[in-house]
């Protein structure tokens, strides 16, 4: 150990020159002050002797690799007038010092197809632009040396096989076969990714940059860009030292400068540096004498990467997030004037525990000379996902930011964000990246929370049901959340705390998630069997809520929506489609009064839903106030047989089933209070939604609760509201309709009004669809499992084939037998069609089944009673 110590000198820029690709970047930022670098005619971007754009169809600010790409792929789709401005040198930033890696590995279902077209891109981009981009791709290998990291490689194998993504799972014998160095002890297998490797990033970006310039991009650089001024036509005027453009859109691209971008215009984007180190070795001598360059290698457990750089090794740490570092001051102050290419000092005692494990599991490393230490800024968010996509509540702003692993996102993310400009809609879903995910409960001690954790989780398992609870709670609690915490367990959604089910006397209480029913498996069950049989109670605040009013309040809602408006008084399920006829967003309206509509939508769905009606709103010129009112509204979900009982106790409206029917909405007063609440009924087992002032909800909840003492009232969480929704076979948003899909594959024909006079968006596409036919549908599938359920993305087999994907799964207690919904081919769909849904690596029996499988309260109640007038 001390022979490594001695070895290494603190201060990386002393010894920067002995790391071939360090050096280049060094030479630039030692040798060259900004003035000089923009002359410099061998990179062709500076302003200097470049004819200065006073408009553009979009600007792109910042010149690292993924604004790079992003400038690469709309100019080369055609868009006209690009430009981008970067405040100092191409690459600036996290770029420069970045590791480089490339891997097709993501647990994301669509983020694998980022992962997927960086790599296919990177393959090609130095034939298309004639510049070498430095690519290695030698494979990787992620060391699974626990069972349940053999688990979670097959976990995520099932979910993987309906990708292109080559994956194979392999054993000790492989692994030692590619990579000879390794010591093989409590090696158990490995997640083999063929195509993966590194890449030089500032080659990539470079290259990059003369594909943009090549297509008619134009790169002005150093232009910083020193403020942002909207126009009265949505458009934003760009200033800089060298002039103002006119752009009809603006991108911010600035990495570990969002921050102070995003602010220009009044937002505080979630995102905060973290120290990142990694090591170089120099030459030693078992990588030299190798024939073969070695796979990168991911020690989950030593949380560690390590791949081969010429003929050493270079080793990257995640440390534990008690030892890790962030850079909050440039939270609180702002990044340092004129901070670019320099780097932080380095600390390797923040790292010897991870260094150990590196050099026990592949020993050359003990005798290795480090000959450099790396530490740099990487920037992140607080779940380690980038935020990609246009801002609610500002017209064309854009966001490419939050990128931890930029690298390998950069060319997925360029192509993903020019598709979505270009055509006005995204090409496949990606909400789990979408900037309005992050509103104002997003503070600065939760960002610093959630990133320390998330920089110390990047290598522990990733189980089903993750949970994570650093910077908890945020300031999004409703007004039941301090009588339920004790003896729930609760999962964050959006922000707000909501239960996930809850304890009793003797359960196995906790957090203790698992590749296999767990500790919540039979708490859920007693849940759902109290909703089927009696009377329970559910927090729905998370919902996100919105009022529309207004002259033109019909006429927007009947644009945007393919259902028809209901009637005063009345609600239904309606969805906002895609120009080419994709579900964008499944809302839930009722007409309060004349004119006057309440949305209601997923919580993870908020913003992503309101930014959509109010651009439709601005771009259509429609008369309407659209209010937000998730904060000030609290949503109770009264539910089961004996809930009508229950609420006419509470208030002297006549609640029987003829007086106040299924998908009926009225205000209620409570009796002996001045609280009102309004009740929408729209799932059936879900039967009554109470919206209350958040700060009353506590009250009522109360008078719930005693109320329905003697119907055996308690509560429920979500995940029995799981199990009970798709026993009734309802569709969910995100799960078997998104962006990837249209409604009538999906099963929405119900829903979907091609009929109505309004010409609703997506209409013409889905006629289209509807008259060409369908290749593949949603199927209602029981599965033949022992201790594992489906969750949903997991490959669905037929003949040793391929056919499709599940989208959502679930034990269904009632019936006692395992569940889901998913993608079939139209040949496949008849029912008893029998199929095979992998779950942990095997393979297991799967039939088409009629939905639903268990009837809606009120279908049946009317059979009740219909039996009942026979007799």
């Amino acid at each position: 150990m001390s022979h490594i110590l001695n070895s290494v000198n603190i201060q990386l820029r002393r010894n920067v020159y002995a790391y071939p690709c360090l050096w280049r970047h060094a030479r630039r930022t030692i040798c060259c002050s900004p003035q000089t670098y923009a002359g410099e005619g061998d990179q062709g971007s500076s302003v200097l002797g470049k004819r200065w754009k006073d408009t553009a169809e979009t600007v792109v600010i910042g010149g690292g690799c993924v604004g790079v790409s992003l400038a690469y792929h709309l100019a080369k789709a055609g868009m006209k007038d690009v430009v981008l401005l970067e405040k100092s040198d191409l690459t600036a930033g996290s770029t420069w010092h970045a590791a480089g890696l490339t891997a097709y590995y993501h647990p994301g279902i669509n983020l694998k197809k980022v992962h997927y077209y960086s790599i296919k891109l990177y393959e090609k981009l130095e034939e298309e632009t004639g510049q070498a981009v430095g690519f290695h791709q030698p494979g990787s290998i992620r060391i699974a040396s626990t069972p349940v990291r053999v688990d979670e490689i097959k976990y995520q194998m099932a979910r993987a096989h309906w990708h292109p993504t080559p994956q194979f799972l392999i054993g000790p014998e492989k692994i030692q076969e590619l990579f000879p160095l390794l010591n093989m002890n409590q090696v158990l297998a490995g997640l083999y990714n063929p195509g993966d490797g590194h890449i030089d990033p500032y080659s990539l970006t470079m290259a990059l940059a003369a594909g943009a310039r090549m297509y008619g991009a134009l790169i002005y650089n150093p232009a910083p860009v020193s403020a942002l001024t909207p126009t009265s036509d949505g458009k934003w005027d760009v200033q800089t030292p060298h002039g103002t453009i006119r752009a009809n859109r603006i991108v911010n691209a600035t990495g570990f400068w969002a921050r102070e971008v995003g602010k220009m215009i009044g937002f505080e984007h979630p995102t905060i540096p973290v120290h990142h180190q990694y090591v170089v070795t120099s030459t030693v001598p078992e990588v030299k004498a190798l024939k073969t360059e070695l796979p990168v290698i991911r020690d989950l457990e030593g949380s560690y990467y390590l791949r081969q750089e010429r003929d050493g090794l270079l080793f990257g740490p995640y440390e534990k997030q008690e030892k890790m570092v962030l850079q909050d001051s440039w939270v609180r102050d702002g990044v340092p004037p004129g901070f670019g290419k320099e780097l932080f000092e380095s600390d390797l005692d923040r790292i010897m525990e991870n260094i150990e494990l590196a050099m026990e599991r592949v020993p050359v490393l003990k005798n290795a000379d480090i000959i450099n230490v790396v530490s740099g800024p990487i920037t992140y968010t607080p779940d380690l996902l980038p935020m990609v996509g246009p801002f609610q509540g500002v017209q064309n702003y854009w966001t490419a930011i939050g990128f931890g692993y930029g690298v390998i996102h950069a060319g997925g993310i360029g192509k993903f964000l020019s598709d979505w400009i270009m055509n006005g809609e995204p090409p496949y879903d990606l909400i789990e990246c979408d900037p309005n995910r992050y509103s104002k409960w997003t503070s600065v001690p939760y960002l610093c929370a959630k990133a320390r954790e998330s920089y110390g989780f990047n290598n522990v398992v990733g189980y089903p049901k993750e949970e994570r609870f650093a910077g908890r709670p945020t300031s999004r609690v409703s007004g039941v959340y301090d009588l339920l915490k004790s003896h729930a367990s609760m999962g964050l959604h959006a922000g707000w705390e909501q239960p996930h089910w809850f304890y009793k006397p003797g359960d196995d209480a906790g957090y203790k998630p698992s590749f296999r029913r767990t500790n919540w498996f039979e708490p859920v069950g007693r849940e759902c069997k109290l909703v089927m049989e009696n009377v329970g109670v559910i927090d729905l605040t998370p919902f996100g809520k919105f009022k529309v009013k207004g002259k033109d309040s019909v006429k927007l809602l009947d644009r945007l929506f393919a259902n028809t408006m209901p009637k005063v008084g009345l609600t239904n399920i309606s969805h906002m489609l895609t120009a080419s006829g994709r579900v964008y967003a499944e809302v839930t309206i009722t007409q309060l009064a004349p004119g006057e509509f309440l949305l209601i939508t997923g919580s993870g769905s908020e913003l992503h839903d309101l930014r959509w009606i109010e651009k439709e709103a601005v771009d259509g010129g429609y008369d309407v106030d659209i209010t937000n009112v998730t904060e000030d509204v609290g949503v109770l979900g009264v539910a089961g047989p004996k809930s009508r009982e229950v609420l006419q106790k509470l208030t002297d409206e006549d609640m029987s089933d003829a007086a106040f029917k299924f998908l009926h909405c009225k205000p209620i007063k409570l009796a002996g209070s001045s609280l009102r609440a309004t009740r929408i009924s729209y799932t059936g087992e879900l039967g009554w939604e109470l919206y209350i002032d958040n700060k009353d909800m506590a009250a009522v909840y109360q008078a719930i609760m005693e109320a329905g003492q003697k119907e055996g009232i308690d509560n429920f969480g979500t995940y029995a509201m799981s199990s009970l929704r798709l026993e009734k076979g309802f569709r969910g948003w995100g799960a078997e309709m998104n962006c990837d899909t249209n409604p009538l594959e999906a099963g929405l024909e119900y829903f979907i009004k091609l009929n109505k006079p309004a010409d609703f968006i997506g209409k013409k596409a889905l006629q289209e669809i509807k008259a060409k036919g369908l290749k593949r549908k949603l199927a209602y599938l029981s599965v033949d499992t022992d201790n594992i359920d489906p969750e949903g993305n997991e490959t669905i087999w037929h003949k040793g084939k391929v056919v499709g994907n599940t989208t959502s799964g679930a034990y269904s207690y009632t019936k006692q037998q395992s569940i889901a919904f998913g993608y079939l081919p139209i040949e496949l769909i008849s029912v008893g069609q029998k199929v095979e849904v992998e779950l942990l690596g095997r393979k297991y029996v799967a039939m088409v089944i009629p939905e639903p499988l268990v009837l809606t309260e009120p279908t049946r109640t009317r059979l009740q009673k219909k039996a009942k007038s026979r007799v």
